[in-house]
């Protein structure tokens, strides 16, 4: 590998868009975890996937640690 790359991978890594995606990840597998645990069997990443985004990722992002977010003008 080359510095370059390295120092690339690190920037993706150390990135908020990337820690974001990582902790929606984990959300995720949690999330496939318990139905399938429901079910009795693995329901599979593409059914947890989108049964979390439809009834669980508004809440979600709504309780994430505040982070930079560009001002509304709306109080």
């Amino acid at each position: 590998m080359t510095a370059a790359h390295d120092e690339g991978t690190s920037l993706v890594r150390n990135s908020m868009l990337y820690r974001e995606f990582i902790a929606e990840r984990e959300e995720i597998l949690r999330h496939k975890w318990i139905e399938s645990e429901k079910v009795g069997h693995d329901i599979g990443f593409e059914r947890a996937l989108l049964d979390w985004v439809m009834r669980h990722r508004g809440g979600w992002r709504d309780n994430r640690t505040p982070r930079s977010r560009p001002a509304t003008g709306v109080n």
